[in-house]
């Protein structure tokens, strides 16, 4: 039987697929820190400005999570992905044209592509991997970081050691997008089989239950304190005598660190009736690492950013997760999971555009600390909650 299936349908052609579309999703916002300074230079950017180009794909993010389950269920969800990658590899292109205005306009198409992917890629994998939610989860959000460690590891070596600059630099990620868009093409041609739904599926409004929101600020304190410190955190160590080339050698190598906490904690999480715990432990895990940050000693940063790097890892995992463990049917996880990515995004959007007004009106790098330490208690106190073994 197998053997006749055809080969767009095999799990392993839809696996390298989700695969792909995941290493695609974070290189053209986590290349772009390193880049700050020559960006800013470039183009007479404040801090605050050359923030908003972070904060920029997350509002993008949170707005279009309100549209994507829409387009997904209107389109199909591998058209509207392979739609999504095409607005990322536009926005990829546009954005290097050499005007500020047009960077923006850029920056903001590739947000609105990810973010369809982001949304619609968890009820793809509930859909036609269920008894798989938690290896593929784990191996999607894996690709994920791994490639926004390789983006802020080797964007300013491109930029600077092979004289690219920052705008061939950022280009370069539009190679990687189109082998996406050709491995997902075949998944164009899978037909999901007719489903009726009885009692079983009931349509929920998510917005009005508490265990949406509690999921939705995990979410978004999650990710305030990621694209946070992914855009503020190279400047910060060239500040204490890195240069542009290490700092960014330095946030690829906390994010490489973070494949161990993007892999393995979907796994271990799906095995335990609550996910309580394992938000305590990376919590803590985060509170210490930002502590070291204080000292100006690098080698006791580069350790507290160790234990950082395995919670941001673990976090985007976690989150990804608990989207599908909270909800009990396809048709709700793609409504919790357009209203998190959409509500948590948001909050996330504040976080890299507050420190960099901040920063231009204070020049004291410890608020970033205390922007990061304050997420990491919330951190706990939302997935406490969130973790608790319930369902929508």
């Amino acid at each position: 039987m197998s053997s006749k299936q055809p080969l767009y349908q095999k799990n392993w052609v839809l696996f390298l697929g989700i695969l792909l579309v995941s290493f695609n999703l974070r290189p053209s916002i986590t290349a772009v820190g390193p880049l700050i300074p020559l960006i800013r230079e470039d183009l007479g950017l404040s801090n605050g400005w050359a923030g908003f180009l972070t904060t920029l794909p997350l509002v993008t993010f949170a707005t279009f999570s309100l549209f994507s389950a829409s387009i997904g269920k209107k389109l199909g969800n591998p058209l509207a992905i392979l739609l999504a990658l095409i607005l990322i590899l536009m926005g990829t292109l546009i954005r290097v044209l050499g005007r500020a205005d047009i960077l923006f306009i850029g920056t903001g198409l590739t947000g609105i592509g990810i973010v369809i992917c982001n949304v619609l890629l968890i009820p793809l994998i509930k859909n036609r991997m269920p008894s798989k939610i938690g290896i593929v989860t784990a191996s999607y959000t894996t690709g994920m970081t791994l490639f926004a460690a390789i983006a802020s590891g080797v964007s300013a070596p491109l930029a600077i050691d092979l004289g690219f600059g920052w705008k061939g630099s950022l280009l370069s990620w539009a190679v990687l997008l189109i082998f996406g868009i050709i491995i997902w093409i075949p998944q164009l041609r899978f037909k999901a089989a007719p489903r009726t739904f009885f009692g079983e599926e009931i349509k929920v409004n998510v917005w009005k239950t508490q265990l949406g929101w509690q999921v939705s600020l995990f979410m978004g304190v999650q990710s305030l304190l990621y694209f946070t410190l992914i855009s503020w955190l190279p400047d910060m160590m060239m500040s204490r005598g890195l240069s542009a080339v290490e700092a960014g050698l330095l946030v690829s190598i906390m994010q490489i660190i973070g494949l161990l906490g993007a892999f393995f904690a979907p796994i271990i999480a799906v095995r335990f009736k609550d996910q309580i715990g394992i938000v305590w432990v990376l919590g803590l895990m985060y509170i210490f690492g930002f502590l070291s940050l204080f000292s100006l000693n690098l080698w006791i940063n580069f350790t507290g950013l160790t234990l950082v790097g395995i919670s941001l890892g673990s976090s985007v995992s976690l989150a990804y997760t608990l989207i599908g463990l909270r909800t009990k049917n396809e048709r709700t996880t793609a409504s919790l999971s357009g209203m998190v990515q959409s509500s948590g995004y948001y909050l996330a959007a504040l976080g890299p555009l507050l420190f960099g007004v901040a920063f231009d009106i204070y020049h004291d790098w410890n608020f970033l600390i205390y922007l990061m330490l304050t997420c990491s208690v919330l951190f706990i106190y939302f997935g406490s909650k969130s973790g608790k073994a319930v369902q929508i």
